[in-house]
């Protein structure tokens, strides 16, 4: 506690004769930042060319800082004990780190090296006297980049979609920097047989399925979130401090025609087959480690987007008042069932596919996810945000993965002329052995996997998520029979 109180007077605040400038700290930027929840958000940017370091504070100055002020603010506590962000002077030298390793190393090497400090970065706390952002610049080659940019920043500061809105601020095309970045156009289902009449019919019988599956959902994720832990399997392992253990990160890239092939075979959204493919893969490895693990129960978390729009914002609009698309955390998450592992998954893989987009589909048609919201509000009112983060690791802890996605622009991107190879992500601080990411990038599905090192095999992982992927696309392209 003394030294947090150094910390803190340490700190140099902006022109003492101006007023202090704060905003309060949205509820789930405190349960994000609580005494039993600390989750970040790891970015990593793999540069095509040598990184040249010598404009970093420039752009960090002139085009980060003013992105939000945010960037530029610590938590404090208000004179009724409210969380607010307290806008302070950056010292900027305090959040760039540029680590040295052994110098004539070979490229494999320099990536073991990269592995195990983007493993340390994961696991160290932000100090609480400074704002919670930092960047890390690798400038040794390994196998995939010649270099790498690491943004470390606090979930606290937002979710992934304001903080990819942020982190796109930064960048420009790489082959006209005067064009903006374009994005995937958001396609949503439809039904061409779906006339007025027949929505007249089937409205009465939806409308009680939804109260029946709002009704059960809601009940089960109160279950889960409260008393019900899933069972320790090859992909859980339980411990109540596994979100202070050392990670693994491991990735890997699908082709997104590919992906959109069996989604038109089977006629469900691309996120159903990449959620279809994730939980096969992950079947697969439990079955590899423990045979009878393949029937456990395990439920992932997924989490969804709250927002009603069909793309990103600018950061202008993002911090506006009555923005659209507001800054901040904006998102729900599903508790989804992971799909058996059967004899006929082996021979009928899209079959898998199909029951984990029914199941999801079910999910996403109650109101399971506005109620949990809904209830964190209740809690943060009656028992405070402690409480409430404590709920909310409770439901992380009890599952046994979480799956998030976010859409990346189909441009090539680039920073200060260095030309990004590739990008993934990674949400760090959960109380989980298994974390799941994904995201979009000039035609391809970067995923990344976070693991608990030393209980589960990351490369085993990996190559079973690889293998689920190679049988799901391999039935697609065969001929259609019975019901796929």
């Amino acid at each position: 506690m003394e030294g947090e109180a150094q910390e803190y007077k340490a700190m140099e605040f902006m022109g003492e004769e101006e007023e202090e400038v704060t905003e309060p700290v949205s509820p789930t930027g405190q349960y994000f930042n609580s005494s039993v929840l600390s989750i970040c958000i790891l970015a990593v940017l793999e540069s095509e060319v040598p990184i040249d370091d010598s404009l970093t504070m420039t752009l960090l100055k002139d085009v980060f800082l003013p992105i939000n002020p945010r960037f530029s603010s610590v938590m404090v506590n208000g004179k009724n004990g409210e969380k607010q962000w307290k806008r302070v002077e950056v010292q900027l030298q305090d959040h760039v780190n540029i680590p040295v390793f052994p110098s004539g190393l070979s490229a494999i090497s320099y990536e073991n090296y990269f592995d195990d400090y983007i493993s340390r970065t994961a696991l160290k706390k932000f100090p609480q006297s400074q704002p919670l952002w930092e960047i890390h610049i690798v400038k040794y080659p390994t196998t995939k980049a010649a270099g790498n940019i690491i943004f470390k920043l606090h979930h606290a500061l937002g979710d992934g979609f304001s903080l990819m809105g942020a982190l796109l601020s930064c960048l420009q095309r790489a082959d006209n920097p005067s064009l903006s970045l374009t994005f995937p156009a958001l396609q949503f289902p439809s039904n061409p047989d779906c006339s007025f009449s027949k929505m007249k019919i089937n409205i009465v019988p939806k409308c009680i399925s939804s109260i029946f599956n709002t009704v059960s959902d809601f009940g089960w994720s109160l279950l889960k979130s409260s008393f019900v832990e899933d069972s320790r399997t090859p992909i859980r392992s339980g411990d109540e401090k596994v979100q202070f253990k050392p990670i693994s990160i491991s990735t890997f890239t699908f082709s997104l025609d590919h992906i959109k092939q069996i989604k038109s075979r089977l006629g469900v959204t691309i996120n159903d087959v990449i959620t279809g493919i994730i939980f096969y893969g992950t079947r697969l490895y439990m079955q590899t480690a423990d045979d009878k693990s393949t029937t456990a129960h395990s439920t992932a978390l997924v989490l969804l987007n709250t927002r009603t729009i069909s793309g990103y914002r600018s950061v202008k609009e993002m911090i506006k008042t009555d923005a659209e698309s507001p800054w901040g955390n904006q998102f729900g998450f599903l508790h989804v069932s992971v799909p058996e592992l059967t004899d006929s998954s082996f021979s009928k893989p899209l079959e898998f596919v199909k029951i984990a987009q029914e199941i999801i589909q079910r999910k996403r048609a109650s109101l399971a996810v506005n109620l949990t919201g809904r209830l964190l509000e209740i809690l943060r009112k009656f028992r405070g945000p402690e409480a409430t983060a404590m709920y909310i690791r409770k439901t992380l802890f009890n599952s046994s993965m979480t799956i998030s996605n976010i859409i990346g622009p189909v441009d090539k991107m680039a920073v200060a002329n260095h030309p990004i190879k590739g990008f993934y992500f990674m949400v760090v601080g959960v109380p989980q052995s298994l974390t799941i990411t994904m995201v979009s990038y000039t035609g391809k599905l970067r995923v990344a996997v976070g693991t608990e090192k030393g209980f589960m095999d990351s490369q085993k992982f990996k190559s079973c998520i690889e293998t689920a992927f190679e049988m799901i696309f391999k039935s697609s392209c065969e001929k259609p029979s019975g019901i796929v």
